[in-house]
């Protein structure tokens, strides 16, 4: 039902109590109404006005206006200007306690002994707006009565008490419609219905009809009708609640059968009971992996400590060689460093780098092996007749010594050296050039400024390989054009010490060439011109040296016991058998030029 701004749409006679929404109290107080006659107070604001007024009233003592008028009483002073902030604070919080409380209020009707519905409590206020409430779901005997009771009970000083208790008849209600600009008089209810908003102590606001045509409503009949489906409607609830009351009674008087129940109580039972051994046996699983994977863990550790301490006695046993260990590395660089020593004073002396003290000669100027080398700078003459060949002699001692130094130093160099004498090369592989422009000259070319670049670029790539050499000893190079004073002073570096250099060890290569002769067979000899394969050496040679002992001073017992005369001092059997070397035999074979070894024998 829809509800209209100006006049209500329900009449008097059909306000019910389904119709009430909602209930508001304005201007809450504590004290009773003062200023009014007792024949003014007597008089009930109710319907029933009428009936009290047709009944015979009792005769009182009417007030005048002189008693109607308050006594005068001693004013109370307000003056707070002279008090402290505590105090007007004070008088302020007991001003506003005497005013405001909490409340809720409940609905009461005739013939039910507990409230039909009870409001929240509204805290601290003098006008409560209560929350709606809805009350179609009671029961139809008593939402269709048009008569209630309405209690207000407030709190004040922590004390709930009942404020107002009124019995209140909605068909008496006056229409407000609005709450705007209203006054209420104190603890003055309003009541909130479906078709607007309605008071009890003021008067209605209705505003002007409005003209309009006329609407057709019901018929008495189809209100009869209405009326009808209603009762006919309450009489069915009525019969339904009274079989459901008679069916309760009924089942309270049978025997209950609880083979249903049991037999739920069991199948639930034995559903628990599938749900406990599932999880048994998946507790029983678990455990079984948990029982292996400890074993796992004690297995490990076991290995674990058994590793431990097997590292335990390695360290143990490496602690006890670790001191010795540390004297024999020492021991070792020192013998390294003193070899090193020697090596270099043995370079030194073999290629002698001597400096140039002529008047007008350049500073710094050096020889290697008596032949002159400039410092990169150089005069076109040098590169003309016998000269050039100097130039590249000496080039090729400088490249032949670098490359022997990375191989003593243990220093690899950047530009490998090809040392071929006075015809020396050096690779470049690390500059971006085809693979076959990487080879450089070290000595004097023969072709115009093209191979001039490349005599020049090869000389650069050789004093960069003596400056990572000097580097690679700590050395400073002030100037890498410097080749033969930057190879003098790492030799002299190299060779510097104040231990005495280490003696050559014995053997040499003496020892390495005795080794390999020592199972030599001769391959063919020839008796007028007393040829072997020791004597066919190269004279000067060392192979030619570790025979010097033999062939030379025993020539004559060799040659004996190679034709098998067997003369000697006792070292031929006569059967082409020598002793050699440590008294090894070594069976010695002729071989005729175009004779097999089996002829020849």
């Amino acid at each position: 039902m829809s509800a209209d701004s100006t006049r209500p749409l329900l009449l008097p006679q059909n306000r019910k109590l389904r119709h009430l929404r909602g209930i508001s109290l304005r201007n809450l107080a504590f004290t009773r109404p003062r200023g009014r006659a007792i024949d003014d107070a007597a008089l009930n604001k109710s319907p029933a006005k009428l009936e009290s007024l047709r009944n015979t009233p009792q005769i009182h003592h009417a007030l005048s206006s002189e008693q109607l008028r308050p006594a005068p009483g001693r004013r109370r002073s307000t003056n707070l200007a002279n008090a402290s902030p505590v105090t007007r604070q004070k008088r302020i919080e007991d001003t506003f306690d005497n005013k405001l409380a909490d409340a809720f209020f409940s609905l009461h009707v005739e013939g039910e002994q507990e409230p039909v519905y009870i409001s929240e409590v509204a805290e601290r206020a003098t006008n409560f707006n209560f929350s709606l409430f809805e009350l179609s779901e009671l029961d139809s005997t008593t939402t269709q009565t048009p008569r209630v009771t309405i209690k207000i009970w407030a709190k004040r000083h922590d004390t709930w008490s009942l404020l107002l208790e009124d019995d209140v008849d909605l068909r008496a209600l006056n229409w407000l419609g609005t709450l705007q600009n209203v006054h209420f008089p104190p603890n003055s209810l309003v009541f909130h219905m479906v078709d607007g908003i309605y008071s009890l102590e003021l008067s209605n606001k209705y505003a002007p009809p409005k003209t309009m045509p006329t609407t057709p409503t019901s018929s008495c009949n189809a209100l009869m009708r209405l009326a009808t489906l209603d009762n006919s409607i309450q009489d069915a609830l009525a019969t339904r609640e009274s079989l459901a009351q008679q069916i309760n009674d009924l089942l309270a008087k049978e025997t209950l059968n609880q083979v249903p129940a049991a037999e739920d109580s069991v199948a639930l039972a034995e559903k628990y009971l599938t749900a406990q051994k599932r999880t048994v046996e998946a507790s029983k699983k678990r455990n079984e992996e948990l029982r292996a994977s400890i074993e796992a863990r004690r297995t490990a550790i076991a290995e674990g400590r058994a590793v431990q301490q097997k590292a335990e006695t390695d360290v143990n046993n490496a602690t006890e060689k670790l001191a010795h260990s540390k004297t024999l590395l020492a021991k070792t660089k020192d013998q390294i460093h003193g070899q090193r020593r020697r090596i270099c004073e043995d370079l030194d002396r073999i290629w002698r780098i001597n400096s140039v003290s002529t008047p007008g000669t350049p500073p710094l100027t050096f020889t290697i092996c008596n032949l002159p080398l400039p410092n990169t700078i150089y005069d076109d003459s040098l590169l003309k007749g016998n000269e050039s060949d100097t130039l590249s002699a000496a080039l090729g001692y400088v490249a032949q010594l670098t490359d022997n130094l990375q191989c003593y130093l243990g220093v690899p160099l950047p530009y490998p050296i090809r040392p071929y004498g006075s015809r020396s090369t050096i690779r470049d592989d690390i500059s971006q050039l085809p693979d076959t422009q990487r080879d450089f000259p070290l000595y004097v070319p023969r072709g115009g400024s093209s191979a001039q670049y490349r005599f020049d670029y090869g000389w650069f790539l050789l004093n960069k390989d003596i400056e990572t050499l000097c580097v690679s000893q700590g050395l400073k190079v002030v100037d890498i054009r410097h080749t033969l004073p930057n190879l003098k002073y790492l030799l002299y570096v190299c060779s510097a010490g104040t231990d005495e250099i280490p003696d050559r060890k014995r053997g040499g290569v003496r020892g390495l060439w005795a080794g390999r002769y020592r199972n030599l067979t001769v391959a063919g000899m020839a008796a007028d011109d007393e040829a072997s394969s020791f004597g066919g050496s190269r004279r000067g040679s060392d192979a030619s040296s570790v025979v010097g002992g033999v062939g030379h001073r025993k020539g004559d017992e060799l040659r004996g016991r190679i034709t098998g005369g067997g003369n000697g001092n006792g070292n031929g059997n006569g059967n082409g058998t020598l002793m050699g070397f440590d008294g090894v035999e070594v069976k010695m074979t002729l071989r005729t030029k175009g004779m097999k070894e089996s002829a020849a024998q």
